[in-house]
Order: structure tokens, then sequence, then C-alpha cells
């Protein structure tokens, strides 16, 4: 047995497009108990909360996954370039879904989103300074709307559980608690 808790015997992958990768692995535990792991690979992303004095910036769209118009902190990844620097990563992503650029980006720090099953994560930034200009939408990203919210309705629209993103809930606490908000 290696130094991992868990050696993988073998790994094939089951499915794999543009944005994502699936594989199923066969592990051994360190008792030795063999089993399978699915793993969902995706590159890193970054998130971006773009504060102007007490309003802060969401962007709404609809999630197909859920079925939802939901809130969340612009974010994104560039599966193009999945080795891009983060904080030209979430630049990018910023003026993309929101038309701003950022005359400051503050690095909050980086967290995993779901490693369970996934390997991904996510930067996330503090944008001030914002200058507006035109967005650059994706296809995918269509009917997406900015929507302003004062940072005091923010707090309350995630302690009542309207905003349902945990990247966002978790992005606003981290940015909060290390003195960014």
């Amino acid at each position: 047995m290696s130094d991992k808790d868990i050696e993988t015997l073998s790994s094939k992958v089951v499915y794999e497009n543009k944005w994502l990768k699936v594989r199923e692995d066969k592990i051994r535990r360190a008792s030795g108990n063999e089993g399978i792991y699915g793993v969902v690979e995706k590159p890193d992303f970054a998130i971006i909360l773009p504060i102007d004095g007490d309003i802060v910036y969401l962007v709404e769209q609809y999630r197909y996954t859920v079925e939802q118009r939901l809130l969340e902190f612009p974010q994104g990844a560039w599966e193009d370039n999945p080795d891009a620097d983060p904080k030209l990563l979430a630049a990018g992503e910023l003026k993309e879904e929101t038309g701003f650029t950022a005359s400051e980006m503050h690095y909050v720090g980086f967290q995993y989103l779901a490693y369970g099953f996934c390997n991904q994560g996510y930067h996330i930034f503090v944008a001030k300074g914002l200058t507006q200009g035109e967005q650059k939408l994706d296809v995918e990203e269509e009917d997406l709307k900015i929507i302003p919210v004062h940072l005091k309705e923010l707090e309350s629209m995630i302690a009542q559980g309207s905003i349902k993103d945990a990247s966002t809930c978790n992005a606003f606490g981290l940015a909060r608690l290390k003195g960014f908000i």
C-alpha cells in the first residue's frame, strides 16, 4: 500500500464532454477492502464578489439541473484554458457576466466545491472600483441578468435560504470573516 489511505487499482473514463469528465476508479482501502469510486473532474473556477459601497452585484440565471432561476455571484471556468491565472480568470468572468472591470481585485482564498465526488475547487475574489462596460455572455448565459443587492439584504437572503448557491454563500462568508466586506 502507498502512503495514501486509498490506492487506485484501475481507472476508466465513463463520460466526457467540453465541461467535465466522469471516471470510475477501482480502489483498495487501507483495510484491504476493495470498492469503486466515481469522480467528476472539472477545472477550477473563480467566483467574484463585485462590491460598490454597500451594493453587491449578483447574477440571476436559469439553472437547468434544478429547474429554477437563481441568484449567485458571477463565477466560471475557462475549460479551454484550465491552468489560467486565477486573477485573470476572475477578471475575465467578471467582465463577461457583468460587463464590469475592477480597479481592485482582492484574493480571498481557495475552497473545494464538493470533494466527496468532484475535484473542482474555486478561487474567491472581491472586486472593487467597478467600471461598467458591455457584457460578453456565452450562449449558455444568454438569460443572465445583473441584480444589485444591498449587503444587508444579501445577508438576509442567505439567512432565509433564498440564495441557494453554496459557493456564493461560502464566498460571502469567507470574505466577511477575513474582513474584505
